[in-house]
């Protein structure tokens, strides 16, 4: 009786530690309904020694979607809302994906927006959350997935930010993983009518 109650002790403390880091990287994490910058991502492959690196801009608009552009080494442009997924290379369209119809790619949206956006309490309802506030500003987390769709495909996430996520890192479970770094974010200018014209589709 003494061990069960030692064990529902240390799970409730740990409980109140994770809800204690959630509630204070929240409070450090700056409310931003539009974010812009730029990305450099290093996807590393099993098997290969050097990982291929991609860089480009992103814009984050909560309400609309997120706009991926690729520049190097060759021009992508991803396309997502709360409803779709769409990529296209050059002129030509390459895939469109409702979530209506792929309801895994719900899923995949929302973890998404929540990686981009720092949405703490988001990531904290699909993934085991650990980690640190580190000096007057940053923080460090460390989410397992709880969720068993993702679990088959991330062993862990790794992010690390201030203000603004700065970084994330994906470890899959098939051994490959993407380290993604953010710079020169701003939250101006507003979405132009170009890019609020490619979120409406």
């Amino acid at each position: 009786m003494k061990r069960w109650l030692l064990l529902v002790g240390m799970l409730a403390g740990l409980s109140a530690q994770a809800s204690e880091l959630v509630t204070g990287v929240r409070a450090r994490l700056q409310d931003a309904p539009l974010l812009r910058g730029e990305f450099e991502q290093k996807k590393t492959v099993a098997g290969f020694k050097k990982p291929l690196v991609s860089r480009g801009d992103f814009v984050l608009s909560r309400e609309k979607g997120v706009l991926w552009d690729t520049r190097t080494p060759f021009a992508s442009t991803l396309t997502l809302t709360r409803t779709s997924l769409s990529a296209a290379q050059g002129t030509s369209a390459a895939y469109h994906l409702d979530t209506g119809k792929e309801p895994a790619l719900a899923a995949v949206n929302e973890l998404l927006f929540a990686l981009l956006a720092g949405d703490v309490a988001t990531l904290s309802s699909r993934f085991e959350v650990e980690g640190a506030l580190v000096g007057a500003e940053g923080w460090k987390l460390t989410l397992t997935p709880t969720d068993a769709g993702l679990a088959r495909v991330f062993r862990s996430i790794r992010l690390e930010g201030d203000r603004f996520v700065r970084q994330v890192l994906l470890e899959e479970t098939r051994g490959d993983s993407s380290l993604i770094q953010f710079d020169h974010l701003r939250q101006a200018p507003p979405l132009s009518d170009t890019e609020a014209s490619r979120l409406a589709k």
